[in-house]
């Protein structure tokens, strides 16, 4: 470990993240990250945007592929709900010699470096942990560990994003804390030709009916606007070509189905009652227009009435 000297205090520099990571299709989320981190004038400040979406739509991969296109090494640091702000920054490790060695953290570390820090589910973390960053984040651009005694303030090179996903075991984060983290880039579910080209990048052994049948399934549920993920579809591609290497004779159609089930639950095989489910429960809004946050569905004041199906007369009189 790369050894540093800040104000008297010895600190060892977390590694960088290997980079694997090759960003296919979705060119809009990616252009946006790119600028966020970029420079238009003297003194003018890099921002720290929040990349949002489903888990397992490809955050990470995005911001390590915007960190590759500029030359610069990637720190990823995966936030928890435990998360401490000296977690963040600095551990001090009793070595065993007896004497206490200070750890920076990778997000440390690529502020001290020049690199581009992943704070991956940031909205994992507590309010105490982020606070501990906030003046890192604004103008300043600098920050302090109690810890090891030292302010650092932040090369010129340093970037950050935060990775964020929308579900119940996140924190709220606070609004002076949001006020820094911006803008929000959102990366939506990637197309059938895109998708279809991640699965085949990641799988390049898979079979081609395999590929069809989770590129089916999958934009089947974009479509509903369910929450399962290309990592997801992964899995199961994954699964079912274990399952078939032990036995060629057996349909693909019904290992791949065996597959979801067991990787995404029983409740995944049925879409449509799944999204229905997912209504009902709260998890996901109905589809609506403008018009219905004013007026009914049937009023003749809502502008969409003659867009809409009528239950009981779908139009057709035979």
């Amino acid at each position: 470990m790369e050894k540093i000297t800040i104000q008297n205090v010895n600190l060892l520099l977390s590694h960088p993240t290997p980079v694997r990571s090759t960003w296919i299709g979705q060119a809009e989320p990616l252009r946006q990250l790119l600028a966020c981190w970029l420079k238009v004038a003297a003194g003018d400040l890099p921002l720290t945007p929040r990349v949002i979406g489903y888990p397992g739509i490809g955050k990470t991969t995005l911001a390590m592929a915007a960190a590759q296109a500029r030359g610069q090494e990637v720190y990823i640091m995966q936030c928890t709900a435990d998360t401490r702000p000296e977690d963040l920054l600095v551990t001090p490790v009793l070595s065993e010699a007896g004497k206490i060695a200070y750890h920076a953290s990778p997000l440390l570390s690529a502020v001290i470096k020049g690199g581009i820090a992943v704070l991956d589910e940031g909205n994992r973390m507590s309010e105490k942990s982020w606070a501990s960053l906030a003046g890192l984040f604004d103008h300043r651009r600098m920050v302090e560990s109690l810890v090891a005694g030292i302010s650092v303030s932040a090369h010129e090179e340093f970037r950050a994003a935060v990775t964020m996903n929308d579900d119940s075991s996140t924190f709220e984060i606070p609004d002076y804390i949001m006020s820094r983290l911006q803008p929000g880039i959102t990366v939506p579910f990637p197309n059938r030709e895109d998708e279809l080209e991640i699965l085949s990048y990641n799988l390049p052994f898979a079979e081609d009916d395999v590929l069809a049948m989770c590129v089916d399934y999958l934009q089947a549920a974009h479509g509903l606007d369910l929450p399962y993920s290309i990592r997801d579809g992964l899995n199961a591609m994954r699964y079912t070509l274990k399952l078939k290497s032990h036995d060629a004779a057996a349909d693909t159609a019904a290992l791949f189905r065996m597959a979801l089930g067991q990787v995404l639950g029983e409740d995944a095989l049925d879409l449509e009652k799944r999204a229905a489910e997912r209504r009902l429960s709260g998890e996901a809004p109905p589809a609506m227009n403008l018009g219905d946050f004013f007026f009914g569905s049937g009023s003749d004041l809502n502008p969409d009435k003659d867009s809409a199906v009528d239950p009981e007369n779908d139009g057709d009189d035979r």
